[in-house]
């Protein structure tokens, strides 16, 4: 890309990528723009919808009098994108009939459920990215001449097993995405899009209970202990308030939480964005609770200097305080559950890295309704 871009995020410089719709669109480009005029295009420059215009490299072009092909490597910028370093293709084929059609080849996933913004049986190709893709070739031909076009993505197949798309019902390969066209490092927005369309998947399937994880810990923890099933789970990161609120947008009746104490103590403390940047109040709300059940000041202090929670439960341990978890289990689910105006019932479940600890007061009849 000749013109690199740079964003501020947390007093870090870092530089912007651009996304797999943005690739398709170039490479749709490219190739039409090769047909046209029967010569090798070496760069090729499209608008994106945040207004930046891009110009990318064409790799590995071919022609001929109707057809064309060529790829773009997507380049994330500083985002951990696993998608980073791809071939996006696009196949051109200038076409006798007056319309222009769009489909996914090789390694793009297909729709299987609905609550996409996407058919079932279609391409997993986004609106944005379609619309893009038809502006870019239809400023090289203009209707009413036909062409098709067909996006593929040689990785694609291995790359979507290591993605959320198997579990959304994206099936065969990726999705070629993008709202704005380009990638923003770190990009919170993106998150939250992925929790708030898992929900909307769980909710279209007809579950009425929201399992909510911030990783894999409490995922593993809560099938391994209480054999709930993984289907209806969604991976929160630290987005809590955020995932709540839409479990009360989508009308759960029951939202389960569970995960790791120096996590899920936070809510205990009235906290819903869980990243230790922001909120790192683990020991502060642990001790507090601790000071109320009666605990030593030795302890207390104790407790205080120790860096993660599984160390301060050694001493709670010790010094016989174990009820401290229950308590802050049933602070955690009575705070979640006034966090959205008591539109649902909440249970809470707390481990260690190691085991299971406690669960809140209201959770085993949450069970009971869950694995029915």
């Amino acid at each position: 890309m000749d013109d690199e871009r740079y964003i501020i995020k947390a007093g870090r410089r870092l530089r912007t990528g651009y996304t797999t719709g943005s690739c398709a669109a170039a490479a749709a480009k490219a190739a039409a723009w090769m047909i046209k005029n029967q010569k090798v295009l070496k760069q090729v420059t499209i608008d994106t919808p945040k207004g930046w215009t891009l110009t990318l490299d064409v790799h590995q072009p071919s022609f001929d009098k109707s057809e064309a092909a060529c790829c773009i490597i997507k380049d994330s910028g500083d985002d951990p994108d696993i998608t980073n370093g791809i071939e996006v293709w696009a196949t051109v084929r200038k076409e006798d009939h007056y319309e222009m059609t769009i489909s996914g080849g090789k390694g793009v996933g297909v729709v299987s459920q609905k609550g996409m913004q996407i058919p079932v049986g279609k391409a997993a190709i986004n609106p944005v990215p379609l619309k893009m893709i038809k502006k870019e070739v239809r400023s090289i031909y203009e209707e009413p001449q036909g062409v098709s076009i067909v996006i593929h993505l040689p990785e694609g197949e291995t790359l979507a097993k290591k993605t959320f798309n198997p579990k959304l019902g994206i099936l065969g390969g990726l999705s070629i995405l993008g709202t704005t066209g380009i990638v923003e490092p770190m990009s919170e927005d993106a998150l939250k899009d992925t929790i708030t369309l898992e929900l909307k998947m769980l909710k279209e399937k007809g579950f009425s209970t929201a399992i909510l994880v911030p990783g894999n810990i409490g995922e593993k923890f809560l099938m391994n202990t209480f054999g709930l099933r993984s289907e209806n789970m969604v991976k929160m990161s630290n987005y809590l308030g955020h995932a709540l609120e839409q479990c009360a947008n989508l009308a759960f009746k029951q939202v389960i939480i569970g995960g790791h104490l120096g996590k899920l103590i936070k809510p205990a403390g009235g906290i819903y964005y869980t990243h230790n940047r922001i909120s790192s109040t683990r020991m502060e709300i642990l001790t507090a609770n601790l000071a109320l059940l009666g605990m030593k000041t030795e302890d207390l202090i104790a407790v205080m200097n120790c860096r993660t929670t599984d160390e301060a439960i050694q001493i709670v341990t010790r010094a016989g305080f174990e009820e401290v978890y229950k308590v802050l289990a049933n602070k955690a689910a009575d705070n979640c559950k006034a966090y959205c105006f008591d539109q649902f019932e909440v249970g809470v479940v707390l481990f260690s890295m190691k085991e299971y600890l406690t669960a809140s007061d209201g959770f085993s009849k949450l069970m009971v309704t869950c694995l029915a």
